[in-house]
């Protein structure tokens, strides 16, 4: 039986000038929509400029991709009714002042973290997906970690902060990075491991709660499944879909090797935490550093090393051809942050143009 998997896609608010706008809730309450969360649903984020889509699970490929683009249109429907577009961007491109959301945690946070929680208006893409328990959960979590930073160089969508080029391809991966929980974690062992690591964080009253355990992957506190955390929203929904069918495929591998004994691999946090750096910097235009040799290699070529490590998944769930479909039209158009270069480049440094093509090829 395929193992179902889900996507939360994360999106700028943005008005007519392409500067994000602070109408989430004013947006949710117009369109009937529940801000209770779950799957299937349409709610806020961390901030009021922000609004965040769910799939409900899937486990046939094509049904996800389906319902990716309905939740986009159903987030662009209630955007409609307050004068805003939805654009599937990773920062803003151009200056903004964030708007946290008036709950109780979120302001609790704006107040713990200052700056941190002040400017984190980032858009990312997470992908649910289905494990037994919480013992093939961390069985997976202590083997996919080296692939992680290819997932986000694949997606990686956000150049500019703040009107500039920030000359990284994932500036979103930097502003996140100041959280004190992001980026990867070590190998757990067992279940009991990775809960008294959680626990141990949130004894420090350092952060809030379990929620903002911010782990590249973690165990989600809400469903049974593992939360693959690292990538940019994907500006176009056909990225969304491929990242998603990858991550199953990391899954699967990972939870056949532990079935078989197979051992995790040494996780060096160093060496996994410098490897998502230079995914963040350079995205698919550059090298990056290979999971199989720890040495730089083209994006290209470690893509296919990621695509090979998981083939045998891909094919029992029947996804090859489809992610190999899905990978030709990625490389052939580029990835969010190669097009929003290329946008600034033919309109001549216009950023607000920018912005208009994002809102057209989320809805693509």
């Amino acid at each position: 039986m395929k193992r179902t998997l889900g996507v939360e896609e994360e999106f700028l608010l943005v008005g007519e000038d392409g500067r994000p706008v602070a109408k989430a809730a004013e947006a949710l309450a117009a369109s009937g929509s529940s801000d209770e969360g779950g799957t299937g649903s349409l709610e806020s984020e961390f901030m009021e400029e922000q609004i965040e889509t769910a799939t409900h699970p899937q486990s046939e490929l094509e049904a996800l991709a389906k319902e990716i683009r309905t939740g986009r249109g159903r987030a662009q429907q209630a955007a409609d009714r307050v004068g805003a577009h939805v654009a599937a961007l990773s920062t803003s491109p151009l200056p903004f002042e964030g708007t946290t959301v008036s709950s109780l945690r979120y302001l609790e946070a704006r107040t713990a973290f200052g700056l941190t929680a002040r400017e984190q208006l980032t858009c990312g893409c997470h992908v649910h997906v289905a494990v037994a328990d919480d013992t093939e959960g961390v069985a997976v979590l202590d083997r996919i970690g080296p692939w992680l930073a290819t997932l986000l160089a694949l997606t990686t969508n956000s150049p500019y902060w703040q009107g500039i080029d920030s000359s990284y391809a994932s500036f979103r991966s930097q502003v996140w990075s100041r959280w004190p929980t992001s980026g990867p974690a070590r190998a757990f062992g067992s279940p009991e491991a990775y809960h008294d690591a959680v626990d141990a964080l949130v004894a420090t009253g350092t952060i809030l709660d379990q929620n903002m355990v911010y782990f590249d992957a973690r165990l989600s506190a809400r469903y049974p499944t593992v939360e693959i955390r690292i990538a940019d929203v994907c500006l176009h929904p056909d990225t969304a879909t491929l990242v998603a069918a990858l991550a199953r495929g990391l899954v699967e591998t990972a939870a056949r090797e532990a079935a078989v004994g197979l051992p995790a691999p040494e996780l060096r946090t160093e060496l996994l935490r410098t490897a998502s750096w230079r995914a963040g910097r350079s995205g698919l235009a550059g090298d990056l550093v290979s999971p199989t040799t720890w040495r730089p290699a083209p994006a290209h070529d470690v893509v296919g090393q990621l695509v090979t490590h998981v083939r045998e998944a891909l094919v029992d769930s029947g996804d090859l051809d489809a992610v190999t479909e899905l990978l030709g039209r990625l490389w052939s158009r580029g990835n969010g942050a190669a097009r929003q270069r290329e946008w600034y480049a033919e309109t001549g440094g216009d950023l607000s143009a920018v912005v208009r093509h994002a809102v057209e090829v989320t809805h693509s």
